[in-house]
C-alpha cells in the first residue's frame, strides 16, 4: 500500500536511453535556420564513448537565442499534430532556436543554425544510453576571453567546449562522454547570490 502523505520516498533513476528512433526524433529536428537564410551555419560533431567510439544512438539537443539576442522564439515555427500533440516538423521560415538530432551509425549529428545573439555559444543536452541523466555542456563558436566559465577552466578542458571553425560557415564539436577528453558538463545550480548560476562538474557514469 502506498503512503497517502508525504514524505514520499524518491522515484529511482533508470537510464534514458536507447529509445529515441520513434520517442523524440521529429521530421526537420536539425534544421533550426529558416530555409534558405544566407546567414545559416553548420554545428556538428561526432558522440564518442570512454573506449573512443562512437555513440550512433545518442540525441543531442540543442538551445540559442536568436541573431538579435530574442529567446523566446517564434509562436508555430515548431508544427504539433492536432490530435497527440507531438512535433511533425517545422513551417521552414520562423526560427525557434530549438535542435533535436540523433547521431547516426557514426555516431555523427549536425543542426543548421543561425549565429545566436548576445553569447557566444550555442548550449547542448546529450541523451545516450547507460546516462541515468541527460547531460549538459556548451558550445562556444569562439573562445571568448571574458567569459565566466572557459575563464574558470584550465587550457585542455577549456578546449572541450570549443568548436572548431571549418569554412564556410562550419563548426565541428565533438562530444567526449568519457576518458581523457571528456568533455567538460555542466550543473546548474540555484542559489540566493545567482540564480541559474553554472558550474563545471565531473560527471560520474
Amino acid at each position: 500500500m502506498y503512503a497517502s502523505t508525504p514524505p514520499y520516498a524518491p522515484t529511482p533513476s533508470q537510464t534514458v536511453g536507447p529509445f529515441y528512433g520513434y520517442a523524440l526524433p521529429f521530421p526537420r529536428g536539425g534544421d533550426v535556420a529558416p530555409v534558405g537564410d544566407p546567414e545559416t551555419i553548420t554545428l556538428h560533431g561526432y558522440v564518442f564513448d570512454g573506449a573512443g567510439q562512437p555513440v550512433p544512438d545518442a540525441l543531442i539537443e540543442t538551445w540559442q537565442p536568436a541573431p538579435d539576442g530574442s529567446r523566446a522564439g517564434v509562436p508555430g515555427s515548431l508544427r504539433h499534430d492536432p490530435v497527440v500533440g507531438r512535433v511533425v516538423g517545422r513551417d521552414g521560415v520562423a526560427f525557434t532556436g530549438f535542435g533535436r538530432v540523433p547521431t547516426d551509425a557514426d555516431g555523427h549529428w549536425a543542426v543548421r543554425t543561425l549565429p545566436p545573439g548576445g553569447v557566444s555559444y550555442i548550449a547542448l543536452a546529450v541523451f545516450a544510453r547507460g546516462l541515468l541523466h541527460h547531460l549538459y555542456t556548451r558550445a562556444y563558436l569562439v573562445d571568448e576571453p571574458g567569459d565566466a566559465l572557459l575563464g574558470s577552466l584550465d587550457a585542455e578542458r577549456r578546449a572541450t567546449l570549443v568548436a572548431r571553425g571549418e569554412a564556410p560557415r562550419a563548426y565541428r564539436f565533438d562530444i567526449h562522454l568519457q576518458g581523457p577528453d571528456e568533455t567538460v558538463f555542466l550543473d546548474f545550480t540555484e542559489s540566493s547570490e545567482s540564480v541559474g548560476s553554472v558550474e563545471p562538474v565531473e560527471v560520474s557514469r
